[in-house]
């Protein structure tokens, strides 16, 4: 019987009305081939969870907490001051937020010794792939996937290059 994948990044969120953005992590996870697991945390709503939750994170086997939030945003700061992980932040503009400005600032204006890692607002995707390239800072295998990664994307930028300097760039509107 093949052994199961330890899950190696934690990812939550404050609400399910997160996920729609959220899921773009898990998406990119697993395309990297990285187990993860995905819940809501409130900051809020559950801080006793929130407590739990990363206060057992590295002991469970985590390497990495992806934590969106939007409004206040305090989860992601929340769960960084509890933890020795390191924790990305994912500002989530909410039916609740001002632009998406109040998560941005929530989760990118942490005091000095409590750091998290903040994505643009909504970079759900980015969050994904800071999480792997840190696991991969220490496994090869995941190290060699993401390097792939940019390979492609520096091939299909040089693609889109090589068509406007073919076609013009007056000819991209048509």
């Amino acid at each position: 019987m093949p052994q199961e994948q330890p899950i190696l990044v934690g990812i939550i969120m404050g609400s399910d009305s997160d996920l729609p953005v959220m899921k773009a992590a898990a998406d990119i996870l697993q395309e990297f081939g990285i187990a993860f697991e995905l819940t809501v945390v409130s900051a809020h709503r559950t801080p006793l969870r929130m407590v739990e939750y990363a206060s057992l994170a590295k002991q469970r086997g985590l390497k990495v907490i992806i934590a969106g939030a939007g409004g206040a945003a305090h989860l992601p700061g929340m769960v960084a001051a509890i933890t020795s992980l390191p924790v990305i932040g994912v500002p989530i503009k909410s039916s609740n937020s001002m632009d998406g400005w109040d998560s941005v600032l929530s989760i990118l204006q942490m005091p000095n010794g409590i750091p998290v890692a903040t994505v643009a607002l909504n970079a759900a995707k980015n969050a994904g792939i800071l999480a792997a390239t840190i696991i991969g800072a220490f496994e090869e295998a995941i190290g060699k996937k993401i390097a792939d990664y940019k390979k492609t994307l520096e091939t299909e930028v040089l693609k889109k290059a090589d068509k406007l300097k073919g076609e013009g760039w007056q000819n991209q509107f048509d």
